[in-house]
């Protein structure tokens, strides 16, 4: 089913990208599809997570759920011809606030410091390098951002290799989810590089690619393997 569903998933993101490329190039006929398929391919994960038949726990799918949630505001604002940047900026922001709030939901926070401090570290070579370009008014709203969504992808990390460790019977769903949070990282990064350093060629592949691919493994994560056993339940 999830392979199904999987289709459709890269069926409407493949819409989104080829309606943006479409846009740049010029051809304001293509809008239509990428204004359509942007918000659907969300929809389509959010539904993906929200219909998981064995799901890691209640708490975990909840905090999930919302994170995409406000990532398909986040989509919508960002799309829209008007400039609401900011807007969006803050939704993807409370998206990766209830994504560390997944991720905390059954290994304590920062379980793992040096997948924590690497994100970190990271974050702050790619704001190092974004600041000069940084428009003054948005330089404090992006490094905090940058800040929560290294943070999100430290948590997503150090719990995989928190559960691998103890030989968790979650720790597939986990190492899924990580893998999802490396590539909404690079995705964010690519999308700063290109709106604030210098305009990358077939932008819109590069972030709408990893960034659904992204998404669709964090709502995979909701669902556990087949024969393992539930976290806490709540």
């Amino acid at each position: 089913m999830s392979g199904r569903k999987g289709v459709f998933v890269a069926l409407a993101a493949g819409g989104a990208i080829i309606g943006s490329l479409a846009t740049s190039g010029g051809a304001d006929a293509w809008h239509w599809l990428h204004w359509v398929c942007k918000p659907l391919a969300t929809l389509l994960i959010f539904g993906v997570a929200s219909h998981a038949i064995r799901p890691v726990s209640a708490v975990y799918r909840r905090r999930m759920l919302l994170g995409i949630t406000f990532c398909l505001l986040g989509d919508v604002s960002l799309m829209l011809p008007e400039d609401l940047f900011v807007p969006g900026l803050i939704e993807f922001l409370i998206a990766h606030a209830w994504f560390i709030a997944a991720f905390s939901s059954d290994v304590r926070f920062a379980a793992r410091k040096w997948t924590w401090l690497a994100c970190l570290a990271f974050g702050a070579g790619m704001a190092a390098l974004l600041w000069p370009s940084v428009a003054p008014a948005l330089r404090i709203p992006v490094l905090i951002y940058i800040s929560v969504l290294a943070t999100m992808a430290g948590q997503a990390l150090g719990r995989a290799s928190w559960l691998r460790v103890q030989g968790d019977v979650r720790a597939a769903s986990a190492r899924r989810a990580g893998a999802g949070a490396l590539l909404f990282m690079l995705s964010d990064s690519l999308l700063a590089w290109d709106r604030f350093r210098a305009a990358l060629p077939w932008a819109a592949l590069y972030i709408l690619a990893t960034y659904y691919a992204a998404l669709w493994l964090m709502a995979r994560s909701v669902e556990r393997d087949s024969g393992a056993l539930t976290g806490g339940q709540g």
